[in-house]
């Protein structure tokens, strides 16, 4: 667990090193529907944000991660989704009159998602109550107004406190939301 904290600070050094700060990113307040919940998004560097995301989603369970055998197995559970998000097509966008509110543009980052004791789950039993999903993502995200849309894509390596771990391919998040805030 420490040693993939360590991971995501080392990123977003790495990634984000000569960057200036500047205001040329929004501070946001999102509410989002899919997965509900309530996120944040902060400009950290020129083309970098920060993003805290918490709510109540449904999440599918991961290969070796519960006791249920094969199929489809799913949970509803508290999450908390951290994210460093490094946008790198802002000014070609504005550039060809695309709109950039609200933080619009291409990215390329890093995930932590975090799984809390499910609060409905009628076809599985998790070996633990806490689960945590890390990994590279891809991703493209749109103001449309006070519309948000959100998909990114990358492998996530899985894990939870009892030592159990896996990999999974290729992860995809899907948030549609309110721009609730933008200053």
């Amino acid at each position: 667990m420490k040693n993939i904290f360590l991971l995501f600070g080392l990123a977003i050094c790495l990634t984000s090193f000569g960057q200036e700060k500047t205001s040329e990113l929004n501070k946001v307040l999102r509410i989002n529907a899919l997965s509900p919940g309530v996120e944040i998004e902060l400009p950290i560097f020129k083309r970098s944000t920060i993003a805290a995301n918490a709510g109540l989603g449904i999440q599918g369970s991961y290969r070796n991660m519960d006791n249920t055998g094969s199929g489809v197995t799913y949970f509803i559970a508290p999450f908390l989704d951290l994210s460093y998000k490094n946008l790198y097509n802002r000014d070609k966008r504005a550039s060809k009159g695309k709109s950039t509110d609200y933080n619009s543009g291409n990215y390329w980052g890093v995930r932590l998602l975090t799984h809390f004791k499910e609060v409905s789950a009628k076809n599985i039993m998790r070996n633990d109550n806490t689960s945590f999903a890390f990994g590279p993502t891809w991703g493209i995200q749109r103001g449309y107004g006070k519309f948000h849309f959100q998909l990114d894509l990358g492998p996530v390596i899985y894990f939870n406190t009892q030592g159990d771990i896996g990999f999974f391919p290729l992860a995809p998040q899907l948030n549609i939301g309110f721009n609730a805030l933008k200053w």
